[in-house]
């Protein structure tokens, strides 16, 4: 359990002041829970503005004039197309093209790059990828990251920042100053709202938060951020995707580059397009709470699916969740949920459950 905890947020002593235990995610104290209320939080993200302590996903630097090299081979992105100062989500794969792990890789100019991602094997694999190339790969855990999301982001955070930030595009990044600290900001999030990413070191960060918090920002929990990413149709590495899922069973063929040179598992990944088993969907159920996950669905007595991420979200009034269903199973297909002393239905749905058109995030 100490090798688990071995990673520590500089956020931690505000976290356990807003009432968290400090739950393990990735190897690192994480605020699954604060003593204000998710819903409250939530509604923060959708109306004004809150914020997430996202430090437990890892940060990784890629240095040196084979760093596109080597993310050409370690993903599934065109690393040629992303230009100093955007960034691109990206599948990660192992050799027989399924989710070794999910990621956001930037593109900080002068051969350095920055990869964030989750509990998968990407650090692993960026290793092997790197062998006998000119690149140096360094693993970071003094750059923390507070997700600060909601329609008040852009206005409490352009106030305070050195650069402007209604003209940033989505998936775009830039160095700038803000409350005097030097940091990197990109338009990015997990939340189906427009918000920003704040990147800084240990030794700032917790101003940074005083500041954000002192300015109104609504701190949030990993529970109401499991609300608004389920509601937002966005995967969680482990939950919604596995090794033994391919991008196309989980709705991430947008993330493969189908024009570019040799990647890990790309013959085992194009080998395996059309003959998908699952597909990832929404679920609507008809529940008055939240689910425990895990639940089978069924269709005529036959096993069809499971849930995978619950949430019930108080906004839309729903019991919601991510599931993984048969590829053959059509969205609007009612199906018998069963799990524990749960017996009910749920109808598949198109992701995003919530701001179908991504207007929300895409604005400006």
């Amino acid at each position: 359990m100490t090798e688990e905890l071995s990673r520590t947020s500089a956020l931690a002593s505000r976290h356990t002041a807003l009432g968290s235990g400090l739950e393990d995610w990735n190897g690192m104290g994480t605020a699954w829970s604060y003593n204000s209320d998710p819903n409250d939080e939530h509604d923060a993200v959708r109306d004004a503005v809150g914020m997430f302590d996202m430090s437990p996903l890892k940060k990784v630097f890629l240095r040196g004039p084979d760093a596109v090299a080597v993310l050409d081979h370690l993903t599934t992105r065109d690393m040629s197309r992303i230009n100093p100062g955007q960034s691109a989500y990206l599948s990660v794969l192992t050799d027989e093209g399924g989710m070794a792990d999910d990621a956001i890789v930037s593109n900080n100019g002068g051969d350095e790059w920055m990869i964030v991602h989750g509990s998968g094997d990407t650090m692993a694999l960026v290793g092997a990828s790197a062998e006998g190339r000119n690149v140096s790969i360094e693993f970071t855990d003094d750059l923390h990251d507070i997700s600060v999301q909601g329609p008040g982001a852009l206005e409490i955070l352009d106030a305070s920042c050195s650069i402007d930030l209604g003209s940033m595009k989505y998936f775009h990044h830039a160095p700038a100053e803000l409350y005097g600290h030097q940091i990197r900001l990109s338009r990015t999030g997990y939340s189906g709202e427009r918000g920003y990413e704040v990147f800084a070191d240990a030794g700032v960060i917790g101003d940074i938060w005083d500041q954000l918090a002192g300015n109104g920002v609504v701190p949030c929990s990993f529970t109401a951020l499991d609300k608004v990413r389920i509601e937002a149709g966005l995967l969680f590495y482990g939950y919604d995707m596995t090794t033994d899922h391919t991008p196309w069973e989980v709705g991430l063929g947008f993330t493969v580059s189908r024009n570019k040179g040799d990647f890990r598992g790309k013959a085992a990944l194009f080998a395996a397009e059309g003959q998908e088993k699952i597909r990832n969907v929404g679920l609507d159920i008809d529940y008055a709470d939240m689910v425990n996950g895990g639940e089978t669905l069924s269709l005529a007595g036959t096993s069809v699916g499971i849930v995978n991420s619950p949430c019930y979200s108080h906004r839309m009034g729903k019991s919601l969740a991510l599931g993984h269903v048969d590829a053959s199973v059509a969205t609007g297909t009612v199906l018998a949920l069963s799990g524990g002393d749960i017996d009910t239905s749920a109808t598949v749905v198109d992701l995003p459950i919530y701001d179908t058109t991504k207007s929300r995030t895409h604005a400006g």
